[in-house]
């Protein structure tokens, strides 16, 4: 991706292009831009007959499939095999010395800090107040300890009711735990009759007349369902006006769009990286929280190994000597393997901005937009539910089916080796990801759910 070449609204590239956006044409023409350029070549291809599928648009099976399913698992970054190779090399030589060993650049013992940097700009965390640690659930119930203190007047958790499931067990079993009902102290909001989404004015509406009672506020980032970007700053700046902590699962915000924690003083927030950060199931997720607790050593935590200052950890006299910021907030030494992918996934980030890969998925996903809303038989017969407003969405759009068809349609997609996730009970999100999807490829997309013969079932 060239970073100097300015990127264009998806309208000027329609108009000074020439050809019919509706074209095969114009879709190449479009990754021929130099300024439109991905990653792709940096990332395994899963190939047509790997995912499933029997037939091709055009060529072989043995062609890659069109991958859409980013927002569930990233495709696998070719360094990945390099990272992992070298850190069981270093094992194999050095066993226990990996720990401080630099032959690779990622001793074990402060793993994480080859790749925090990059992190940081992500999620828009200043040094001290991101990490990597846990699993998003985990870190989850770890944040919910210091940040949820319900006291007898103000006991409340506010948060959407088609919540994550995940997320809606652990806030539950949180709030039984510290001997508070959740059928009486939990908000559930929904979208108004007849919309997809949460309006913010209806959040902040919430947030101003209960507020008094809130303990916490907590939403994700990017609505995993219907792919609403959820306006944080104002979430935030409404909760804390009422004296409410605010929180935020960025599972699928993080490495999708730009954040910006720190400025927009959230308190915490937790994130998984094996969706946009592409670093493979279960991979170790990321944690922020805002340097104004760095010292904050009253505020409840549940403490380990790893929350003990390094230069004094191996002195083993069993006097805690807390580390400040985050990594106060963690409990245990990081799983190696898992962290080095995570590593050689931000490794392909560093080479270009959060902000860059934003301008182009949102000429991307609007290409995507602007087909559904074109090809009959597409239109016809398949909504939108993500909203159109591109400061309100990321890169994925969630496409509402009859759910009688969804199964068909789903198995029709995976017959070519289109691969977007199925969500009962009505949608298929598609997720064409900035980093390695192409603008051939939302075509093709496009091509083939058209020629769906919805009628017949």
């Amino acid at each position: 991706m060239n970073t100097d070449l300015p990127i264009s609204s998806l309208d000027q590239y329609i108009k000074t292009l020439g050809s019919d956006p509706l074209s095969r044409e114009f879709a190449e023409a479009m990754d021929n831009l130099p300024e439109l350029k991905n990653f792709r070549d940096q990332f395994e291809l899963p190939t047509i007959e790997s995912m499933g599928g029997t037939r091709a648009l055009d060529g072989t099976i043995d062609q890659p499939s069109i991958y859409f399913s980013g927002n569930s698992l990233g495709l696998m970054p070719k360094k990945v095999r390099q990272n992992i190779n070298e850190e069981l090399d270093i094992w194999s030589k050095e066993a226990v010395h990996a720990h401080t060993s630099n032959r690779y650049g990622r001793p074990w013992v402060s793993i994480e800090e080859s790749c925090l940097p990059t992190l940081e700009k992500i999620v828009g965390g200043n040094p001290g107040e991101v990490t990597i640690m846990n699993t998003l659930t985990v870190n989850m119930h770890l944040l919910f300890v210091p940040f949820y203190n319900p006291t007898e007047t103000r006991f409340k958790l506010l948060m959407e009711d088609k919540a994550f499931p995940s997320d809606d067990y652990a806030a539950v079993t949180n709030l039984t735990m510290r001997g508070v009902d959740p059928e009486k102290a939990i908000i559930r909001m929904k979208p108004r009759d007849g919309e997809f989404t949460l309006r913010t004015e209806d959040i902040l509406k919430v947030i101003e007349e209960e507020g008094d009672q809130i303990a916490l506020v907590w939403f994700p980032g990017i609505q995993y369902y219907t792919g609403q970007y959820f306006e944080i700053e104002k979430i935030t700046q409404a909760g804390h006006a009422k004296g409410c902590m605010v929180g935020f699962d960025l599972a699928h915000a993080a490495g999708n769009v730009p954040l910006k924690l720190h400025d927009w003083n959230v308190d915490f927030a937790v994130w998984c990286s094996y969706k946009y950060l592409n670093s493979c199931g279960g991979a170790v997720g990321g944690a922020f929280v805002h340097s104004k607790f760095a010292i904050d050593f009253g505020r409840n935590r549940l403490t380990g190994w790893w929350s003990h200052k390094l230069d004094t950890r191996f002195v083993m006299d069993n006097n805690f000597d807390p580390c400040e910021g985050i990594n106060g907030f963690r409990i245990s030494n990081q799983n190696v393997l898992s962290a080095s992918a995570i590593c050689a996934s931000l490794d392909v980030f560093a080479q270009t901005s959060i902000d860059r890969l934003r301008e182009r998925s949102i000429v991307l996903t609007g290409y995507l937009e602007m087909l559904l809303n074109k090809f009959d038989n597409v239109k016809k017969n398949v909504s939108i539910m993500t909203p159109s407003d591109v400061v309100q969405r990321g890169t994925q759009l969630s496409l509402k089916f009859d759910p009688k068809i969804l199964d068909k349609v789903s198995e029709y997609l995976i017959s070519y080796g289109v691969i977007a996730d199925i969500r009962r009970p009505d949608c298929i999100r598609a997720a064409p990801t900035a980093l390695y999807n192409t603008f051939e490829e939302v075509y093709n997309f496009i091509i083939i759910l058209n020629n769906f013969n919805f009628e017949s079932n």
